[in-house]
């Protein structure tokens, strides 16, 4: 047995008395062995034929040629077959798409045209087909395989098969997560005639109650899973007539050895007997009609390598099983690495593992389908490495192996699930189909020390805790290689409780594990005080960034972005367009902030093993969520960069417990500090220190302190010391920036501070009228004066001046229709703000680009000023970012001249006697602004128009009353007003 470095795992058949060498390499390597001569590869071109009418089977095609011609590996509708998107394409998907048919008729007629059909809810394919395809060609068979086992092997199809040769048929094969194999038994010597009809409708559904069957990723239109055809290997193998049905690997880490459990295969309805051969050793195996199997253990060494993230050691066993019916063997490649917990923590080979995974629906926009290479998977994994994450999960879905191979190598962590997002009720088909599907996952990629977790399902429905929490317990007892959970999602005690080995979820107890809650210096350790199993936070995370339109010109290959023109179409009508760059930047920014606080707060919180990132990356479907940081073709996005994600996302994270982020100079900034560190190793001597900065000058530093050299082990909770800074003496107003790090090493993090003077002076300048009274403003602007006017909410109708939020969109507004319950879409957040920092009206109020934490207490519930129809040489000093789905322009603090009057407006309210330092401070700025010769703004309104922004418009009745959506919770827990 020998120790290798990482290379693509080789695995294949072999003719009798073949002998296959395994030769080593000096690196990672995606060139596959030549395939035995016991393998054909049937890639190239078919015969073929849609069967929209399901007349195939009854009429015999499999008995005839078909006329059609098309290239396998492959899917049709990337070759020009299925139907043009219409307006009554019959999606997959249930989540999103209400919201389109709300619009006015004359964009949705604008987008609807014949032949030129786009929508808003997903990146679509260039067609669409639901149905039964048919592909056929001819395959040899060469007299010296005369005698053999045939199987056909189709790695990733979509989604049942159903094979003939010739005129015999073969049983049906519908797995959504392994490849599909058929046991063809023997063929006689010379051509033979192969047919595979392949459906891909939805094959598994419960007419009781499909919950969310056809949202799962591995059927839904949403990420454009719904193709038909088959990706990967295509191959025609032969075996001996007794075979080497499985190889599993059992690795032991604590005896440095691997049980290998062998399962053979027996075609010639005759029991015998044989020999295992498995490293060095030997042992006989029995088999009846049926099968046998053997188990060996072959030992490691006891310097063998172990497998975890930082040395992702592997190690090759080849197992000969020799018979009567000849030789056969196979090479298995495997980790020596044992998964287990104790009480909250997760353990790789004994050590405390924290992760920091994301979610991956599966969605490959250029080619529509699963990539089966391992080099793409190798450049997906290294830039969520780049990011600092160790893992990742795959929602409601399985990747090919070449994922799993890929993971190997890079020591990158992998939660499967089983292809479901589905409701399980005893006896139920999605029960019975997941019990289907669990051994077959389990054989296709059980060997992988990547894979580390499983979960049977995304936010199971139904009367799930009395099915999946037995699953996980079940399969834990027959297969410990990995933890198991009863579903991703939810927080229901049966799932801590009653079996799995580990959870992810959104709340537990009542208490959140994700959102604002756990934010500034906070965490949700309360969720956690009755759990004795690892937990995830589920889906942190979902907040949204304003689109870049330049990502359509990316989209070159299946995928076509019609969602995005639609957006960019909005834009242009509103007049917001030609701000895509800023709003990009600068609502960028805002996100960037609040995945800086989330993920921190995930990093804080004692006990918690971790979270899985929704998402690292742009999701293309259920309505168009924007929520990456990394576009769809996983390149980061303008405003960010991996080295900055990484300084508070990463194996070692400096955290300060900074509760306040606006100060006076009359107080004192106070922080406990603590360290998360889940490093390759414990640190020696690590120096800590901290200090505080100019955010214009990052070299100008006004304080400074170290904290005492020490040892640093691995885990979380680490405490440095405290941070202790008066403010008397430092410049205000001012933004600064605290910065905590290990000296002699790049582990560094900061946050962002503002300090305003202990005295802002009230008073207002003499010659400008502030006032929320608008006839005392028409007033003073008749008679060429300055007016500060303060709108109140009563001056902004609801329907027409949405108020702006703490934090940005949550997944996306087109999710928040669902009818009946919320029939309409609720535009109850903004992406941001788009400042004018060098604008001398903000000259005393520290501001960049964006939203960052000294606006949100000001503008948290606020409403902004609708400035859609105002002339567009108006452009407001402070913006609200509106979603992308309405693109309204809106004016937080804005500027005119109004006749011989000069206006300046703002929302905030600025006047109030008890109002924050951040408004008091906002308020001299403005007024300071005012009252010099500065004010001269450039954009010239009447009355009229600026009467028409706030007069009273007539409320549409009530405001409707939305039920709370378990989808859609971002922590706020209320039910929430219509727009």
């Amino acid at each position: 047995m020998a120790t290798r470095s990482p290379i693509s795992r080789l695995c294949a058949l072999s003719l009798v008395a073949l002998a296959v060498i395994l030769s080593s390499c000096a690196g990672p390597t995606d060139v596959r062995a030549p395939l035995p001569p016991a393998t054909q590869s049937l890639a190239g071109e078919w015969r073929f034929a849609l069967d929209r009418a399901d007349a195939g089977v009854a009429e015999r095609w499999f008995e005839r040629a078909l006329d059609g011609r098309i290239k396998l590996p492959g899917i049709l509708q990337a070759q020009g077959f299925g139907d043009e998107i219409r307006t009554d394409t019959p999606w997959v998907l249930m989540l999103g798409d209400a919201w389109w048919k709300l619009q006015p008729e004359r964009l949705r007629a604008k987008f609807s045209q014949p032949g030129h059909v786009e929508v808003p809810f997903l990146s679509q394919p260039p067609r669409h087909y639901l149905g039964a395809a048919w592909y056929q060609r001819d395959v040899e068979v060469p007299a010296a395989a005369a005698g053999r086992r045939f199987v056909l092997f189709l790695e990733r199809p979509h989604w049942e098969t159903t094979v003939w040769v010739d005129d015999r048929a073969y049983p049906a094969q519908n797995s959504l997560v392994a490849p599909h194999v058929t046991d063809l038994g023997r063929l006689a010597p010379g051509k033979h005639r192969l047919t595979v009809r392949i459906d891909n409708r939805q094959i598994v559904r419960d007419p009781r109650f499909d919950g969310h069957g056809p949202d799962s990723h591995s059927v839904s239109d949403a990420l454009g899973a719904t193709w038909n055809g088959v990706v990967g290997r295509i191959e025609l193998q032969s075996t001996p007539l007794v075979w080497l049905e499985d190889v599993q690997v059992f690795p032991n880490v604590r005896r440095r050895s691997a049980l290998v459990r062998v399962r053979v295969g027996n075609a010639t309805g005759e029991p015998g007997a044989g020999t295992v051969t498995a490293g060095e050793g030997t042992v006989p195996v029995q088999w009846d009609r049926t099968g046998g199997a053997a188990d060996i253990e072959v030992a490691l060494g006891a310097d063998a390598s172990l497998w975890d993230e930082f040395h992702p050691a592997l190690h090759d066993v080849r197992v000969v099983l020799r018979t009567p019916a000849g030789e056969e063997e196979r090479t298995v490649r495997f980790g020596l690495r044992e998964v287990a917990w104790r009480d909250k923590e997760l353990l790789v080979n004994g050590r405390s593992v924290n992760l920091r995974t994301t979610h991956f629906g599966g969605d490959f926009p250029l080619t529509g389908y699963p990539a089966t290479d391992v080099e793409t998977w190798r450049r997906m994994f290294r830039v969520c490495q780049d990011f600092g994450l160790n893992g990742m999960r795959f929602h409601s879905w399985c990747p090919p192996e070449a994922a799993f191979t890929a993971a190997d190598e890079l020591g990158f962590y992998l939660q499967a699930e089983c292809g479901l997002w589905a409701p399980f009720n005893p006896g139920s088909p999605y029960t019975r189909y997941l019990e289907e599907e669990t051994p077959r996952l389990l054989q296709a990629y059980g060997n992988h020390a990547s894979f580390v977790l499983f979960s049977p399902s995304n936010e199971p429905a139904g009367k799930y805790v009395e099915i999946t929490p037995a699953w996980a317990a079940r399969w834990y007892e027959k297969d410990p290689r990995r933890l198991y959970s009863a579903g991703t999602g939810w927080g229901r005690r049966p799932q801590v409780t009653d079996g799995p080995q580990f959870a992810a979820l959104v709340e537990f107890a009542r208490q959140d594990l994700r959102n604002w809650s756990g934010w500034f210096g906070r965490d949700y350790r309360a969720a956690l005080s009755d759990v004795h199993i690892p937990v995830l936070a589920h889906e942190i995370g979902q907040w949204c960034a304003y689109p870049d339109f330049s990502v359509i010109d990316a989209f070159t290959g299946y995928l076509q972005p019609g969602n995005f023109r639609i957006f960019r179409h909005l834009a242009e009508q509103t007049g917001v367009a030609g701000f895509n760059h800023d709003f990009v930047q600068a609502s960028g920014a805002f996100q960037l902030a609040c995945y800086k606080e989330e993920i921190e707060a995930n990093l804080r919180t004692p006990g918690l093993a971790g979270y899985q990132l929704l998402d690292l990356r742009d999701y293309l479907g259920q309505g168009t969520a924007l929520i990456g940081v990394v576009d769809a073709f996983w390149r980061p996005k303008p405003y960010v960069t991996a080295e900055t994600f990484r300084r508070f996302n990463a194996t070692t994270v400096p955290l300060a417990r900074l509760a306040e982020r606006t100060f006076t100079t009359a107080e004192t900034l106070t922080a406990d500090v603590e360290l998360y560190h889940f490093g390759a190793q414990p640190l020696a001597e690590a120096r800590p220190y901290w200090k505080v900065v100019r955010a214009d000058e990052p070299a100008a530093v006004v304080a400074q302190g170290e904290f005492a050299t020490r040892d640093v082990p691995i885990g979380k909770n680490l405490p440095l010391g405290r941070v202790s800074v008066p403010l008397a003496s430092l410049r205000a107003p001012a933004a600064y920036r605290l910065v905590v790090g290990l000296a002699g090493t790049t582990v560094e993090n900061d946050w962002n501070v503002w300090v305003y003077p202990a005295h802002i002076e009230p008073t207002t300048p003499a010659e400008v009228l502030m006032t929320s009274k608008w006839a005392e403003a028409e007033e003073r602007l008749a008679a060429g004066g300055k007016v500060l006017f303060i709108p109140t909410a009563a001056d902004l109708p609801r329907g027409r001046s949405p108020e702006m939020s703490r934090t940005p969109v949550f997944w996306n507004i087109q999710m928040t229709v669902r009818p009946p319950r919320n029939p309409k879409p609720q535009f109850d957040a903004m992406l941001g703000l788009l400042c004018q920092p060098g604008h001398p009206a903000l000259a005393g109020f520290p501001t960049g680009i964006g939203c960052d934490w000294q606006w949100t207490p000001l503008i948290d519930g606020v409403r902004s000023v609708n400035l859609t129809e105002a002339p567009r040489a108006l452009r407001p000093i402070v913006a609200t970012i509106d979603d992308w789905n309405r693109n309204w322009r809106l004016g937080v603090i804005f500027e005119a001249q109004v006749g011989g009057g000069r206006l300046l407006v703002c929302t905030i309210d600025v006047g109030a006697a008890d109002a924050p330092v951040g408004a008091r401070q906002l308020r001299r700025s403005l007024l300071d602004y005012m009252a010099g010769d500065a004010f001269r703004p450039a954009a010239s309104l009447t009355l009229e128009d600026v009467r028409a922004l706030w007069r009273p418009a007539p409320e549409a009745g009530e405001v409707d009353q939305r039920e709370f959506d378990p989808d859609l919770n971002d922590g706020r827990r209320r039910a929430v007003p219509g727009a």
